[in-house]
């Protein structure tokens, strides 16, 4: 079991990352990680100082296998926190290269971790240095520093044109058999001055995405307000929370298009269809007649949106090692096609630029408490001074390339507004 501390404070979890960010900075260390709304039964997860790699894609599933854990939820101690590039299993040869590594990870053997109570706790795996609590308690007391600022834009943003383009060419795609639905997407770029984890904090503060994650190295940084989770796994039970079907949401009252959303014959076909191929992806793996589906097309709110989200369950041998049950299930199915290979193959040719991390994961795995990762939407990539958003939506065969790049819009100006107008000091 974790060593494990509870520890006196209320600062948020965003205050405590940017008071850890500093510490790091001063001491040399390498930057804080952050997981942030729903992890692991609580409300925050914090690693205060991780060096995360580029890592092998051979190695990449290998990487985070761990001994199996108990079901009951608990201390998370540690562990290996990273992200998984869509790329690791994108079958195409893009003309342009890509801005991150395949896949990264870092492992961290003490975390701080703030539980759905709002108790912040000291946790540790291996032998705790002495005076590292009392250091990191005196954090969660201390006076907030200086709001550092940074500067963004202008935006540059994808060619209507073209994503009208690549929307066309996968109808095509499904008028002729080749697949039933596949996501396509655009990149808008945010040439950027300052610290990604600011952004983050910044984001993770105002919006509250359930799934949010921030990774960062000498290869660039990752900050993922993402509202999904791809897997969360302990034990032997494993669950998966797709999302697909979207409509913008114009106020805290606003219930119509939560309605519409709910009648959408696309949207729910849609939506449907993924979890079905979520259903068929953990199937792979999972003891035979233990998948479920405990809730169906869920009308969520999230930020600038309604959502459709459903949840599907497996039970997996308890021997199961991780790379496995990736092996299985990665890319997540909310964000490929049907069926995935084709869609896989599809979306590498009609898309002008490769993707990163967007619709790969992000999240953390950990010996004593297993493993959780997001979907890696609503995901800003930072590389070489610009940020770059990736934004799509699932295309059926009666998807309207105007109505398609609207959703491409309203799905891109939370995080744009975020850069852009948000001020700064």
């Amino acid at each position: 079991m974790p060593f494990t501390q509870p520890l006196d404070g209320t600062a948020s979890a965003e205050q405590v990352l940017r008071r850890l960010a500093v510490r790091a900075r001063r001491r040399g260390l390498a930057p804080p990680a952050a997981l942030t709304g729903d992890w692991f039964g609580g409300s925050a997860v914090l690693a205060p100082s991780v060096r995360i790699d580029a890592t092998p894609p051979e190695l990449a599933f290998t990487t985070v296998d761990t001994t199996p854990v108990p079901a009951e939820p608990g201390p998370v101690g540690g562990g290996w926190i990273g992200y998984l590039g869509y790329g690791l299993t994108d079958p195409g040869q893009h003309a342009r290269p890509r801005r991150l590594p395949t896949a990264a990870w870092g492992w961290a053997d003490h975390v701080l971790r703030r539980d759905a109570s709002g108790q912040w706790w000291f946790e540790a795996l291996g032998e705790v240095p002495s005076g590292l609590v009392e250091e990191l308690a005196d954090l969660l007391v201390s006076d907030d520093p200086p709001p550092a600022g940074w500067t963004a834009g202008p935006v540059r943003r994808p060619d209507a044109d073209e994503h009208a383009k690549a929307v066309l060419g996968c109808v095509e795609e499904i008028s002729a058999g080749e697949i039933f639905q596949a996501n396509v997407c655009s990149r808008f770029e945010v040439p950027f001055r300052g610290d990604p984890l600011e952004v983050f904090a910044a984001g993770s503060a105002r919006f509250r995405p359930a799934r949010a994650a921030c990774v960062s190295g000498t290869w660039g940084a990752v900050a993922s307000l993402s509202p999904e989770l791809f897997l969360a796994r302990r034990g032997r039970v494993v669950h998966s929370s797709p999302i697909k079907g979207t409509l913008p949401r114009r106020g805290p009252q606003d219930d119509r298009n939560a309605d519409l959303l709910r009648a959408s014959v696309k949207d729910v076909a849609e939506n449907v269809m993924i979890v079905d191929m979520a259903r068929n992806d953990l199937g792979r793996v999972a003891e035979v007649g233990r998948v479920t589906v405990p809730r169906l097309l869920d009308v969520q709110p999230h930020p600038g949106v309604w959502h459709l989200v459903s949840d599907v369950r497996a039970e997996v041998p308890e021997e199961l090692p991780n790379s496995a049950l990736l092996a299985a299930a990665f890319p997540p199915a909310s964000v490929t096609g049907a069926p995935k290979v084709r869609a896989l193959e599809v979306i590498a040719e009609l898309e002008a630029q490769p993707r990163d991390v967007y619709c790969g994961a992000v999240g953390m795995v950990s010996p004593v408490a297993g493993l959780e990762l997001n979907v890696a939407i609503r995901t800003l990539e930072l590389a070489d001074g610009v940020f770059h958003l990736g934004v799509g939506g699932g295309i059926t065969a009666d998807s309207d390339p105007d109505r398609e790049w609207h959703e491409v819009l309203t799905k891109a100006a939370p995080a744009l507004d975020l850069l852009t107008q948000t001020p700064h000091a």
